[in-house]
C-alpha cells in the first residue's frame, strides 16, 4: 500500500501497486552503506552508519539540500515520533520528476511538494520531496526559510510513514506535526 500525502489537507488515499522487494517506485537500488563525501554534487546519496537505517537521495541539482543538517535532524525525529528500528529513504527529486509520480500515483497532473510511500516489511517506506516546490513555498513564507521547509516536509512525511493521516485521524497528526515543528522549529 502506497499512502499518497501532498503536505496540504488535500485528500489523500492509499493505492495498492505490486513493487519488488527492496526497490523504490522510481527504480533507485540500494545505494552502498557508505559513499565517499566527494561524491558528484547534486547526486549524491548518503548513509549514516548510526542512523535509523534511512538513505537520502538528491535526485536533483537545483536547490543545495543541507545533508549534513539533515543527517543529525532525522533520528531525532525518528526517536520523537517513536519509530523503532525503521528504514526509509528520502528523496530529493524536481518538479518534472514530482509530477510524474504524482500522475501516476495520485492522478494529479501537477507536481506536488511531498508524498509518502508505505513500505512492506522491514521497509518503512519511501519520501519524495520536490525542492523546486519546497523553495518557492520557502520564498512565499515569511516563517520558513528552505532548509526549515525541508525539515517541515520529512517530518511530515515520516509522520505518514509512522502511519498517521491527517484527513482520517481527528487532528491527532496535526497536534503531533505542530509541537514537533515548533521544537525543531520548522
Amino acid at each position: 500500500v502506497i499512502l499518497l500525502c501532498n503536505g496540504s489537507s488535500a485528500r489523500t488515499k492509499p493505492i495498492s501497486i505490486p513493487a519488488a522487494p527492496g526497490n523504490s517506485p522510481w527504480g533507485s537500488p540500494g545505494i552502498p552503506a557508505k559513499r565517499a563525501k566527494t561524491a558528484e554534487p547534486g547526486r549524491s546519496a548518503v548513509r549514516d552508519p548510526d542512523s535509523s537505517h534511512y538513505n537520502l537521495f538528491n535526485r536533483q541539482r537545483r536547490h543545495p539540500v543541507d545533508t549534513a543538517a539533515l543527517r543529525r535532524l532525522i533520528p531525532r525525529m525518528v526517536d520523537d515520533i517513536g519509530l523503532t528500528a525503521p528504514s526509509f529513504s528520502v528523496v530529493f527529486i524536481t518538479d518534472a520528476a514530482m509530477r510524474s509520480y504524482n500522475r501516476t500515483y495520485r492522478g494529479m497532473d501537477k507536481p506536488t511538494d511531498v508524498l509518502s510511500f508505505s513500505g512492506d516489511g522491514d521497509e518503512l517506506g519511501d519520501i519524495l520531496i520536490s525542492t523546486e516546490t519546497a523553495y518557492r513555498q520557502a520564498a512565499a513564507s515569511r516563517a520558513l526559510d528552505f532548509d526549515a521547509n525541508i525539515a517541515r516536509l520529512v517530518l511530515h512525511g515520516l509522520l505518514h510513514l509512522a502511519g498517521y493521516d491527517h484527513e482520517t485521524d481527528q487532528g491527532e497528526m496535526r497536534a503531533i506535526e505542530r509541537r514537533l515543528r515548533r521544537r525543531y522549529r520548522c
